[in-house]
């Protein structure tokens, strides 16, 4: 049965049997014991030094940022990679995360120095959209790229991060390849956006004072643009997301007024003048990206 704080593999026969019928190396030798917390958006720790003090500080984060972390933890003498890919897998059928964050390394026997991306590719076989962000000292490199090229199916939702990257910036990352964006969206130090609340502030001094002047279609326009920057700095916007904020016969044309209007705005908040170049920069024949203003 599920108690609080733990989930027994026992208790779930009808996934048990679907896992069986796939793969018979599925059925778990140890007991399973996950970790959790809350009841919020799951995200899959899957490392053996998930106790440690570095592991502990990403826990806090994501708990403080609204996820539920869950911790696989195999129980038995001798604990290996094959107990982490087994009960990893059963834990994504029977648990649904949003992603999974995944070590490169299990135990201390040679055979499981690289189980990660063992792991890695059953993880994409059965579902390339799963979203994995591999948590190693391997970010960059010829072991990044043998991961990439030998266990990744095209289109996978993979990324890899250093070990020794802040809590911070894990969480960060977690987002941007589920795709989700945080309350507040910080554009550099002048403005912030909280998607939810329909609601742009301007920051001066550490105080923040709505600007009521972006609401409707520029409010819109500016949440597309945002959302790309927070996914990944740089991305444009095409202009067929961005033209169904705009009306009128021409609505390129439209859409050029909408996006003057909507830095004007911005930089009447600011007491800034914001030229072509700067805040929100017009790609030849692609369409905007958002750029964080520089004080």
């Amino acid at each position: 049965m599920q108690t609080a704080g733990s989930y027994r593999v026992s208790t779930c026969v009808h996934s048990l049997l679907w896992w069986m019928l796939h793969d018979v190396r599925l059925q778990p030798r140890t007991k399973l014991t996950v970790k959790s917390i809350g009841s919020k958006q799951k995200i899959l720790v899957v490392d053996d030094e998930h106790m440690s003090d570095l592991m502990r500080s990403v826990f806090r984060q994501l708990e403080s940022e609204g996820f539920n972390p869950i911790a696989i933890v195999p129980d038995g003498p001798r604990v290996t990679g094959d107990d982490y890919e087994t009960h990893t897998l059963f834990a994504i059928e029977n648990e649904s995360p949003a992603a999974v964050l995944l070590d490169v390394r299990f135990g201390e026997y040679d055979t499981d120095r690289f189980k990660g991306l063992s792991i890695l590719k059953k993880i994409v076989e059965r579902d390339s959209s799963m979203p994995v962000l591999m948590f190693t000292q391997y970010a960059r490199g010829p072991y990044r790229d043998t991961a990439v090229t030998g266990s990744l199916s095209v289109g996978s939702s993979v990324d890899f991060i250093d070990k020794l990257a802040s809590p911070e910036e894990v969480v960060l990352r977690l987002r941007r390849l589920i795709g989700s964006a945080p309350k507040t969206i910080k554009i550099g130090t002048l403005f912030e956006l909280e998607p939810e609340n329909a609601v742009v502030y301007a920051v001066n001094n550490g105080r923040h004072q709505i600007i009521r002047e972006i609401q409707g279609m520029k409010l819109a326009i500016l949440n597309e643009l945002a959302s790309a920057m927070y996914r990944s700095e740089g991305e444009v916007v095409p202009f067929s997301r961005l033209e169904r904020f705009s009306d009128g016969e021409d609505s390129r044309a439209s859409l050029r007024v909408r996006i003057r209007e909507l830095k004007v705005s911005l930089g009447k908040a600011v007491a800034r003048d914001f030229g072509a170049t700067e805040l929100i920069i017009n790609v030849r024949n692609r369409g905007y990206r958002l750029v964080p203003p520089i004080e």
